[in-house]
C-alpha cells in the first residue's frame, strides 16, 4: 500500500508569508534610510555649529593713552573709544597713490559694518588741520561714525609707532614723500590690539570684516 502524498501548503498561504518577508525587509530597509538621514542631519548640524564658532583673535598690544583732535574740533581721547570696537587706519589728505584706495576701503567698510567706529589718524598733522580732514571726509561721504584724528606732529608720531607699532616716517624736508603704513589695525572694546590686515589687498580686508563681525557679535575673544 502507496503512502499518502504529503499536502502541500495552500499557495495562498504561500504567498502571504512571501508578501510577509518583503514587508518587514522593506521596513528593515526603510529603517537603514532613516537612520543614515539622521546621521546626515546631525554631521550637517555640527558643521554648521562649528562654522558659526569663530577662533578666538590674539591679543597684540594695546593702544596707549592719547589727546588729539578730531575733524569736527573737538578732543578724541583713546578713553572716548573704549567700549566700542573700532578700525583705524593712517592716511593724508593729499596722499598721491594709497590713501586713495584705503580711504575707499574704508568707505566700504562703514557700509558693511554697522556699529563699528573707523579712525582715520593723518599721518601729516601739520597739514592735515581739522578743516582739511572735514573736507576729506565729505568727499569720502564719511558718516558720523568714521573719524579723522590730527594733533601735534609728534604725538601723531609716538602713538603710530609706539602705540601701533606701525610703520611712519616723516624725517625728510617737507618736499619729501610720506612713508606709513597701509594696514588696518582692529581693536576691541577694551583698546586691545586683535589684528593687523593690508589695507590694499582684497582678501585681508575679507578677513578684517570676518574677524570685526566676529568681535562685534561676541563670536570672538
Amino acid at each position: 500500500m502507496r503512502s499518502p502524498r504529503p499536502r502541500r501548503p495552500p499557495r495562498r498561504l504561500k504567498r502571504i508569508t512571501e508578501t510577509s518577508r518583503r514587508r518587514r525587509a522593506a521596513r528593515t530597509r526603510d529603517a537603514r534610510v532613516r537612520r543614515r538621514r539622521v546621521s546626515l542631519l546631525t554631521a550637517v548640524l555640527l558643521v554648521s555649529a562649528a562654522g558659526c564658532r569663530h577662533e578666538s583673535l590674539p591679543v597684540l598690544g594695546t593702544v596707549p593713552s592719547f589727546a588729539l583732535t578730531e575733524r569736527g574740533g573737538d578732543a578724541l581721547r583713546a578713553q572716548d573709544l573704549a567700549g566700542h570696537v573700532w578700525i583705524a587706519d593712517f592716511v593724508f589728505t593729499h596722499c598721491p597713490d594709497v590713501c586713495p584706495a584705503l580711504t575707499g576701503r574704508f568707505a566700504r567698510l562703514q557700509r558693511e559694518l554697522d556699529g563699528v567706529r573707523l579712525v582715520s589718524f593723518s599721518v601729516d598733522p601739520t597739514r592735515d588741520t581739522p578743516e582739511v580732514l572735514r573736507e576729506y571726509a565729505t568727499r569720502a561721504g564719511a558718516r558720523p561714525g568714521w573719524l579723522f584724528v590730527t594733533g601735534p606732529r609728534d604725538a601723531v608720531a609716538a602713538l603710530l609707532r609706539d602705540g601701533f607699532h606701525v610703520a611712519f616716517a616723516d624725517d625728510g624736508p617737507p618736499s619729501a614723500p610720506i612713508t606709513h603704513s597701509d594696514r588696518f589695525v582692529l581693536v576691541d572694546g577694551e583698546l586691545r590690539i586683535r589684528g593687523y590686515y593690508h589695507g590694499s589687498d582684497e582678501a585681508d580686508v575679507a578677513r578684517l570684516v570676518r574677524d570685526t563681525t566676529a568681535l562685534r557679535d561676541g563670536g570672538a575673544s
